[in-house]
């Protein structure tokens, strides 16, 4: 074999199959060896190095499933592509759950054969794949806790396959940093990474804004125009909040993102398209599957593989760092020098939930810079908003409690602060409530108060 060109194993126990794969990729200007089963492959992988796998998925001795967990295990960095029978989405996302980088169906479409194979190569030949390193672009998501470790090796690996992602954590954790750095480590870092928030587009124009719309198709419309999935074309496409989608946008959009095809409003035909899909939201999707406001179908459609970014409250260990680092870069673009941050500051975060993790955090540094005297933030200029059990104690409502709860707190709280400044005596304590003496008895009676 030339070791200058690519090497692609071939598996397939269909004859004229791996003779239309090894045409086509030798039309690529790549090098192929074949095998007609897993105990085959298995020794072909042993002996050569190959930069593409291209496997069946039904063998005479086990799966194409099979080899990809083979694989996996023993090549990592090795991509493999599945063939599957056409309209076998499950199958197809079996395969993709297992670690396949993509999937081909039959008939085979070479043009997306093609695409695939281009996609995967590039894969093999990223700098990281080469020397088994971490890449620094993840080091983007900032954090030396274990969540947040576990978070960046997942990361790495689902950069190196093409399988729809799913990323779930509530709001301000970093789910498009996330999203962002899945494309930018991956094969298509240098195509388009289009991030859309689905909750933002008025459901009149979804269609219009998703795939694109011809001069004249509805008022308005007085040019062609390119959709969101026409503009990630050979990139990434990025829904965002994708649980606000109406019920009639999820099935146009199902139906796109099987068939890697859209129909701009207006044409009379398809266009085709290569995007790889990544979706998040802060809501539990599984939870609108249940109540009948999301697709199932569309659910496991998006949701191949989950990643969960962990609230800053469960990695407290980071927000020393993701504090300085913030703000160092906040100061910057104030123009000014970062000033310290106090050890009263440090411990004050440490003790604080941040309900809007990292965007609050980041939010919070941001106003303490314009209160600060410039070389230190002290406790005073963070203006750190109460606390759940602080808010409690101050009667105010928290959403840990019903609201006949939350009345019944407020109404204790009152009469002991009435009975307290009266001495215990209940006649002036009913006349500083305002209410009578039977009142205040029966309220006692009620609360359990002696």
């Amino acid at each position: 074999m030339n070791k200058s060109k690519n090497q692609v194993l071939i598996v397939d126990d269909e004859a004229d199959i791996r003779e239309v794969l090894e045409l086509t990729l030798g039309r690529m200007n790549l090098e192929t060896r074949a095998a007609a089963n897993l105990e085959e492959a298995r020794d072909l992988l042993h002996e050569h190095k190959f930069d593409l796998c291209l496997t069946d998925m039904r063998l005479p001795d086990g799966n194409g499933i099979d080899l990809v967990r083979f694989i996996q295990d023993k090549y990592p960095y090795l991509p493999v592509a599945v063939i599957t029978a056409f309209g076998n989405m499950e199958t197809a996302i079996t395969a993709l759950k297992a670690g396949a980088f993509d999937f081909v169906s039959k008939p085979l479409d070479l043009n997306d054969l093609r695409n695939i194979v281009r996609s995967a190569l590039r894969v093999t030949h990223t700098p990281a794949a080469a020397a088994g390193a971490t890449p620094t672009g993840v080091k983007k998501l900032l954090g030396e806790s274990p969540a947040i470790l576990k978070v960046r090796t997942m990361i790495e690996r689902l950069a190196r396959g093409q399988a729809p992602v799913y990323v779930s954590g509530e709001s301000g954790t970093g789910k498009e940093l996330a999203a962002r750095l899945i494309h930018e480590l991956g094969p298509r870092a240098d195509k388009p990474f289009v991030p859309v928030n689905c909750g933002a587009i008025p459901e009149s124009l979804m269609e219009s804004e998703f795939f694109g719309h011809k001069k004249g198709s509805f008022t308005g419309a007085v040019q062609d125009k390119d959709g969101l999935f026409k503009a990630a074309d050979g990139g990434t496409l990025f829904l965002d909040e994708v649980g606000d989608l109406p019920l009639p946008m999820q099935v146009k959009l199902l139906r796109a993102i099987q068939e890697k095809s859209v129909r701009p409003v207006g044409a009379q035909t398809e266009i085709k398209v290569d995007v790889r899909v990544l979706s998040a939201t802060h809501k539990e999707l599984q939870g609108l599957v249940n109540m009948g406001k999301f697709r199932q179908d569309l659910y496991y459609r998006l949701n191949v593989i989950e990643l969960h970014i962990p609230p800053l409250r469960e990695r407290p260990e980071d927000i020393p760092l993701l504090a300085e680092q913030l703000c160092a870069r906040l100061a910057g673009q104030l123009g000014m020098t970062a000033p310290q941050l106090t050890v009263g500051v440090i411990e004050a975060f440490r003790g604080y939930d941040f309900p809007g993790n990292v965007r609050e955090l980041e939010n919070i540094l941001e106003r303490a810079l314009t209160l600060c005297n410039g070389s230190e933030i002290t406790i005073n200029d963070l203006q750190l908003p109460q606390t759940e059990a602080a808010r409690a104690e101050d009667g105010a409502f928290t959403d840990k409690e019903s609201l006949d709860d939350y009345l019944e707190r407020l109404e204790r709280s009152a009469i002991e602060k009435a009975l307290t400044k009266a001495n215990q005596n209940k006649t002036a304590a009913a006349k500083l409530l305002g209410i009578s003496f039977r009142a205040l008895r029966y309220k006692l009676e009620k609360l359990g108060i002696e």
